[in-house]
């Protein structure tokens, strides 16, 4: 049995939003999809009238759900990444609307990764308070080619001599 839900009206004041048709089109999902996560509460939009009105931020995480979904994620670990990024960290996937740095998931095809700083990587599937630590491979390569080359100590050794046998 379904739930009632309840329906959070759009007021006159507010932005003009994205209806459905558009927000299928620019997620690539189907009408019936958005309408499924709305009725279990995956992302709900506001409502005008019959129509559902969706903000740029459920835009957002309509999009990267669907991206997820195509990677293999099922709905319900996807849930898990959301919740978490919600109560735990205090973000949403559309936080990156406003952010300046660029917002970056991450997945092998099991985990799923937040790099939420340059050189910081939290795995959102176990809920880790504990980050990982990236080494970029790339700034190594940069910080080696941008300073002089120095000789190494076995370039600036003269070679040793073998020993003559007797």
């Amino acid at each position: 049995m379904l739930k009632a839900r309840k329906a959070r009206p759009v007021s006159s004041g507010e932005l003009q939003g994205f209806n459905s048709s558009d927000v299928a089109r620019i997620c690539g999902v189907n009408l019936r999809q958005l309408q499924w996560w709305d009725e279990r509460s995956v992302v709900s939009p506001r409502q005008d009238g019959h129509k559902r009105v969706y903000m740029p931020e459920e835009v957002v995480e309509i999009s990267v759900i669907a991206e997820l979904r195509r990677k293999g994620f099922s709905l319900q670990k996807i849930r898990r990444v959301l919740r978490f990024l919600q109560k735990d960290m205090g973000k949403r996937l559309s936080d990156a609307l406003a952010s300046t740095s660029d917002v970056h998931l991450l997945t092998d095809g099991k985990s799923i990764y937040l790099e939420e700083a340059p050189n910081r990587i939290i795995d959102l599937l176990k809920n880790a308070r504990q980050p990982m630590f990236l080494v970029c491979v790339t700034d190594q390569v940069k910080r080696l080619t941008a300073g002089e080359r120095k000789p190494a100590r076995s370039e600036t050794t003269p070679p040793l001599r073998k020993a003559r046998a007797v």
